[in-house]
């Protein structure tokens, strides 16, 4: 094993810059009023059980189907890119459908552990120590539980405004980040 504080202090900044859980606040407090209870820990637990999985199982499947993580990390870029720039912009260039029901589905799939979070497992796989992305995900997990839990008290201290601002610094991080990951992997194509 070999843990390495920096690479698990990036990879738990990119994928909670990805996950974007406080960008999701307003989603959470209005799925709390439409369905009531939301199970924070049910929610958290299988988010993580699916990163995880796909952290270990999803080079295989990649490999399976002829893709390297060098191309599978360029193509994660340009998704990296496209959720940057709607955090940025605020706008919404991918659409989702409306949530149905609360703790599985949308929060822990596919808000949490969803196309962007996957997709940066496996781009971030090319750069990075597996131990050191799982420690990362579980990181994010706790930080995930703690804004579900406190959705509501995080809402009222930090308002819409701050939320807001939130969002768009963690945007333009992760526009920087599918930019290196894009340069980083494209010479590996050619």
């Amino acid at each position: 094993m070999d843990f390495n504080l920096k690479e698990i202090f990036s990879a738990t900044m990119i994928l909670f810059a990805v996950i974007d859980i406080t960008g999701s606040i307003p989603l959470i407090i209005s799925l709390r009023k439409k369905v009531g209870h939301i199970q924070s820990e049910k929610a958290s637990l299988v988010a993580a059980g699916i990163m995880i999985t796909f952290l270990f199982v999803g080079e295989s499947i990649l490999k399976y189907l002829g893709v390297d993580v060098n191309s599978f990390a360029v193509a994660g870029a340009f998704v990296l890119f496209i959720l940057a720039l709607e955090m940025v912009l605020g706008v919404q260039l991918i659409k989702d459908e409306e949530p149905k029901s609360a703790s599985i589905v949308p929060l822990a799939f596919p808000l949490i552990a969803g196309a962007g979070s996957m997709t940066t497992i496996l781009s971030i796989r090319a750069e990075y120590e597996t131990e050191n992305i799982a420690v990362a995900i579980v990181l994010n997990i706790i930080l995930v539980y703690g804004v579900l839990k406190g959705a509501s008290w995080l809402e009222g201290k930090l308002g819409e405004g701050g939320i807001n601002v939130l969002r768009k610094v963690f945007g333009v991080i992760l526009l920087a980040i599918a930019v290196k990951l894009f340069s980083a992997n494209i010479t590996h194509l050619f």
